[in-house]
């Protein structure tokens, strides 16, 4: 939404703010007056391409800056990724051109190009308008507009025929590689082959060569080991009696024997003790025993150990990091292997995607079709009560040559602008004022429920008058509950319905012709009223018709 924007030396304007707001606001004043100029500042604002010849005359340059507002969370991203400042959804934009032609923009106080700037303001406005571009421009947001229109069902097919074409690209790039694997992928492949065979002969696990060397260092050094652990158990265990159990066991036998209390538990715990000296002699006569397990082990042990080591060197990778290459290198045989079973089954499944895929389009184009009926049929009756009956838009699916990623149809909307006329694509078949009314008529059906970006309609009234202006306003008024309407109008039963009405009024009493803008209230918006249906704004008869505009019911 556009809240307000700031003019300054633009044409006749020499400086001006307008405040604009939600719902619908309407442009009037007497031709001449200036408002080409405000819809030049807002299209400057927009991206349009500069002109220097509107600047004003004996000024430098024009200074155009807009407050607008949006919660489109991916818009307000793409901004930051642009380093604009945005405050709780508000967003500042301002363009500037000189006199001599040069022209800057900004977003958020960051300097973007033009393009940038255009691309950033088509989603947060549209303007409708012989020579602006209208949001429906292009074959793709047509299908867009029609898919939003079909609603949920149409959404849920698409959705499933995404992920489904998706899969089916995959599968297809996949049989594409291995129908032209390269000399240089048969080389890998024969490599590839190579190092399976041999790190599965290896059977290589983690761990397994600090667990070798461990093993390796405790074998080397197996006689100073045999020496200690011989002493030990000696100590603990002998013929002569003099070993820690048998001493143990002897203090155990004093304690019990004793009439003191305290030296009696003491010999629980020299029972214990004996216990924990017993299992650690059972471990060393264990750790002895496997000493003299094999006295070859150490041999075994040394040839692995080599064999770990050079594969790695040969793989430049660790041991442990060759036991998870191993899956790495069987998956790619699968990407690489190219025979005849392996293609075949990737071409079964490829049918089988195509399969399901047609399906899935087959059912978007009879959803579509459904809704380019409904669509049709509701534009219709809008142009009707817009003083445009006769004209009919064709909503044409045309099939695609080949899937694509939104389905298998080029959707196109064409308008026929009179009875028995030959549907033409929007914008080549219509006057300026029929296209922005046609554009409104299909907005107008697009509106249900979404939230649609601000719009800004001009000569939107060409060429109506009387009942047919006042069902222009309230369908103006109708689209203004769902986004911002902006009009630039003639008609008083238009302007009348406005929630706000804005004047562009000239004064040509100095050498340079200034315009003033304004927001009109009371008495001032009858006298405007007045002026746009009787030419006199001091017309007693035309101001209380004015007022009667204003307090009709909507």
């Amino acid at each position: 939404m556009i809240e307000s924007i700031s003019l300054r030396s633009i044409g006749v304007i020499s400086s001006a703010q307008l405040e604009l707001g939600p719902g619908f606001t309407a442009l009037t004043g007497e031709t001449g007056a200036g408002k080409t100029m405000v819809l030049t500042g807002l299209g400057l604002l927009l991206g349009d391409r500069a002109d220097s010849s509107a600047v004003r005359r004996g000024e430098q340059q024009l200074f155009v800056e807009g407050r607008l507002h949006s919660s489109n969370s991916e818009l307000l991203a793409q901004l930051a990724e642009l380093g604009a400042e945005v405050t709780a959804g508000e967003i500042l934009v301002n363009r500037s051109v000189s006199a001599d032609g040069r022209s800057r923009a900004a977003i958020g106080g960051a300097s973007v190009p033009i393009s940038t700037l255009s691309e950033i303001a088509d989603q947060l406005v549209a303007v409708h308008g012989q020579s602006d571009q209208i949001r429906l421009r292009s074959t793709s947001q047509q299908r867009q507009a029609l898919d939003e229109f079909a609603g949920e069902k149409l959404a849920e097919v698409l959705s499933a025929y995404k992920t489904s074409f998706r899969q089916h690209q995959e599968l297809t790039a996949r049989l594409e590689r291995m129908r032209s694997a390269s000399s240089l992928d048969a080389q890998r492949l024969a490599l590839v082959k190579q190092q399976i065979v041999e790190l599965s002969a290896a059977n290589m696990s983690v761990g397994e060569l600090i667990e070798i060397e461990e093993k390796i260092n405790r074998l080397s050094n197996v006689e100073s080991l045999r020496q200690i652990a011989t002493l030990a158990h000696d100590r603990l265990v002998s013929e002569e009696g003099e070993a820690a159990v048998s001493m143990i066991a002897m203090a155990r036998k004093s304690l019990e024997s004793a009439s003191d209390a305290r030296l009696n538990a003491l010999a629980q715990l020299a029972a214990d003790s004996a216990a924990i000296a017993a299992d650690l002699a059972t471990e060393l006569a264990s750790f002895l025993s496997d000493l003299e397990a094999d006295p070859q082990q150490l041999e075994i042990l040394m040839s692995r150990k080599a064999e770990l080591i050079g594969l790695e060197r040969s793989y430049g990778r660790s041991n442990d990091e060759l036991v998870g290459y191993l899956p790495q290198l069987q998956a790619e045989l699968l990407d690489l292997d190219s025979s005849d079973e392996q293609l075949e089954r990737l071409e079964m499944q490829l049918a089988a995607s195509e399969s399901q895929i047609g399906q899935l389009a087959n059912e978007i184009t009879r959803h579509r079709s459904s809704a380019a009926t409904a669509l049709s049929e509701r534009v219709a009756h809008e142009l009707t009560g817009l003083a445009m009956a006769g004209s009919s838009l064709e909503v044409r699916l045309t099939p695609l040559a080949e899937f694509e990623t939104s389905g298998r149809d080029r959707v196109e909307f064409l308008l026929a602008a009179h009875a028995g006329a030959e549907p033409r694509p929007l914008g080549k078949g219509a006057s300026g004022g029929e296209l922005s009314r046609i554009m409104l008529a299909i907005e107008l059906v697009l509106a249900s429920g979404q939230e649609l970006p601000s719009m800004i309609f001009d000569e939107v009234d060409a060429g109506v008058g009387g009942a047919a202006a006042l069902e222009l306003g309230k369908r103006l008024k109708e689209l203004s509950k769902s986004t911002q309407v902006i009009v630039v109008t003639h008609l008083p039963q238009v302007a009348a319905l406005a929630d706000r009405q804005i004047a562009v009024s000239k004064d040509s009493s100095g050498e340079i012709t200034s315009s003033s803008v304004r927001e009109l209230t009371g008495s001032e918006r009858v006298a405007e009223l007045a002026r746009m249906l009787s030419g006199n704004s001091d017309s007693e008869v035309a101001r209380q018709h004015a007022e009667e505009l204003l307090n009709s019911p909507n």
